[in-house]
């Protein structure tokens, strides 16, 4: 249950339509054993031994309100058998069980409304709530998690803790009312019989418990494995083309098949324990009826007992009012247990720490003014450092390019001055001030980012162009476009800068949606460009086109470049050569040309001598 009471602060905000739910099923448990108990006199009327009460009852407290009721109930039926004949007095009682009847269902209806109202404010904050979640952790709780389970865990987990907790709030609130109403009236008819009813039930709740002990355990391997699934989807279709060319199809079909008959497995499991819940708490309810009937029967029939045929009739008919809400919150139970498993797996995702965070005192930096200084830092992903002990200064308005083999820690110096990572030791500086004791917005407000794989969103042109921009000025738009050299092929699209360029970008060419992402950048109009592989990934034609517009995008900016072709980066005011996370080389291209160093070993291999 602690998962449950995690889940329960996302009800506070609906809390009004909560006490209306509690009022509507207050009332209703009241009309309920008032429907039940107005059939008493009925039968009275009907075996000719009506109690008939000649003197009006007085009101004795709330601990008397079942005496005093059917003494009333009582009362009035006298006076109309005595007055106006026992038809009549029939009559009298049809109609008060049909208005009892009617107030009961709508009092029921109106608690059911009401409840609408939360269920789909918490299922709709709780989704929000972990959407925002996951947009603020860091990217290292990424490389741990599957996209498929991360998207299970925000929509079949929510999905399923709407099902299994949210609906049975209302079972929460209503059926104890009902039992309790229902056991009162009891008690009042018959001490004895209703204290050998409590000797009975304990039995059945203690044999419902038993079963229903390993349903969260099978709830959780169900939940965990729609995550496995969905993410065997998320591969395929992002991965399609390759699947195919290397006819692999079997092989992925084979995957996914083994994800989906292990859920098959956990789901049987799951389902048989909680469709078991009903059946066994209606079986075992009707045992309990024939020992009630075998018991209470041999009271009726006892010469020295004061219950009344129709009492006993009367007593059944509360009993069996007791039997509904009693399998409701066995149902109930199972449920709570399987919801338990999806909002473990939702808290998973809303508890994390989050390690890179803003600074108590963290400061809002607006400009750049003189140096970039990576001084001492080290950086390792996981046991072993990718950078040891590396320094570097970048004055302003210079380019500096990051070259050497994969695996040397460029893109990792990309990651750490934009806190995508935070340094394991030393500190990275923008003007004096280690970025840490920056906000996070503040410091990427003064970057613009692009990187090898052009990351565009299903929008359109202009949408993409104006990403994180508040407001739109179109001028602007096309302004940055002509920089990125992409106002060209935009102007052909079929509705220019309002055409959706489909998911991921996929109505454009490799080299479009480069320059997009360019123009994307120019946009923000940075003091400091981060370039990370912007180039590897082309053809030589769009290479040139997308080199042209780095080139404009650069001027009168601070550059850092990570670079695969080094033919893009003979121009940079200094190029740095990494092997195995350290500096081996610097300085300009003709200078470690001359040197025939690490440098020239990589030029030569990528034949781009002049």
């Amino acid at each position: 249950m602690k998962y449950f009471r995690k889940i329960l602060p996302f009800l506070f905000p609906y809390k009004k339509y909560m006490v209306f739910n509690i009022v509507f099923n207050i009332l209703y448990a009241i009309f309920n054993v008032l429907s039940v108990l107005a059939f008493i006199p009925l039968l009275g009327i009907l075996f000719g031994k009506a109690e008939k009460v000649y003197v009006k009852p007085e009101w004795n407290g709330i601990k008397k309100i079942a005496n005093y009721i059917q003494n009333s109930l009582n009362y009035k039926i006298t006076e109309l058998i005595d007055n106006e004949g026992a038809q009549q007095a029939l009559l009298f009682i049809c109609i008060l069980t049909l208005i009892l009847f009617f107030l009961k269902n709508i009092t029921r209806y109106l608690a059911s409304y009401s409840l609408i109202f939360l269920q789909n404010g918490v299922v709709r904050d709780i989704r929000n709530t972990v959407y925002n979640k996951i947009t603020t952790l860091p990217l290292s709780f990424f490389s741990e998690s599957k996209k498929g389970d991360l998207i299970a865990r925000t929509t079949s987990d929510v999905n399923e803790v709407e099902v299994s907790f949210l609906s049975t709030l209302e079972a929460i609130v209503r059926e104890p009312l009902t039992i309790v109403l229902t056991l009162v009236s009891m008690l009042a008819i018959s001490v004895k019989l209703t204290l050998f009813v409590f000797v009975l039930l304990p039995v059945s709740g203690i044999i419902i418990s038993a079963i229903s002990k390993r349903l969260k355990h099978s709830s959780a391997k169900a939940q965990k494995e729609t995550g496995v699934f969905l993410s065997i989807l998320e591969e395929t279709l992002s991965g399609l083309k390759i699947l195919k060319g290397f006819n692999a199809e079997e092989q992925a079909e084979e995957k996914f098949e083994l994800s989906t008959n292990r859920y098959y497995k956990f789901k049987n499991s799951v389902l048989k324990r909680k469709r078991l819940a009903s059946p066994m708490s209606e079986f075992l309810g009707t045992i309990t009826i024939v020992i009630i009937l075998w018991f209470g029967g041999k009271l009726v029939l006892g010469n020295s007992s004061d219950l009344q045929p129709q009492d006993f009739f009367g007593y059944i008919g509360l009993f069996y009012l007791i039997l509904n809400p009693s399998k409701a919150i066995s149902t109930a139970f199972y449920a709570i247990q399987k919801g338990n498993a999806s909002a473990e797996r939702i808290l998973e995702i809303l508890e994390a720490e989050n390690p890179i965070r803003d600074a108590e005192n963290a400061e809002e930096k607006l400009n750049f003014n003189n140096t970039i200084e990576f001084k001492n830092i080290s950086f390792k992903y996981k046991d072993e450092y990718v950078l040891k002990d590396f320094s570097l200064s970048i004055p302003k308005g210079h380019t500096v390019a990051l070259v050497g083999q994969s695996g040397s820690g460029k893109s990792t110096l990309a990651n750490l001055i934009t806190r995508f990572y935070d340094v394991n030791k030393g500190e990275i500086l923008i003007d004096d001030k280690n970025i840490k004791e920056i906000t996070k917005k503040s410091l990427r407000n003064l970057m613009g980012v692009v990187t090898q794989d052009s990351i565009l969103f299903n929008n359109s042109v202009k949408d993409n162009i104006a990403l994180g921009v508040d407001r739109v000025d179109d001028d602007k738009v096309i302004e940055a476009s002509k920089i990125a050299n992409a106002h060209e092929f935009i102007v052909d699209l079929p509705e220019q800068y309002e055409t959706n360029i489909g998911d991921g970008g996929n109505m454009l060419s490799g080299g479009q949606k480069q320059r997009l992402s360019i123009a994307r950048a120019v946009l923000k109009n940075p003091p400091i460009m981060v370039l990370d592989e912007a180039t590897s990934a082309l053809d030589t034609e769009s290479e040139q086109l997308v080199q042209k517009a780095l080139e404009k995008m650069m001027k009168n900016r601070t550059s850092l470049i990570i670079a695969h072709r080094l033919s893009t980066i003979q121009n940079a005011d200094s190029i740095v050569v990494l092997r195995k996370g350290e500096i081996v080389e610097q300085g300009k291209h003709e200078e470690l040309l001359a040197k025939k160093g690490e440098y020239f070993k990589l030029v030569t291999m990528q034949n781009v001598l002049s």
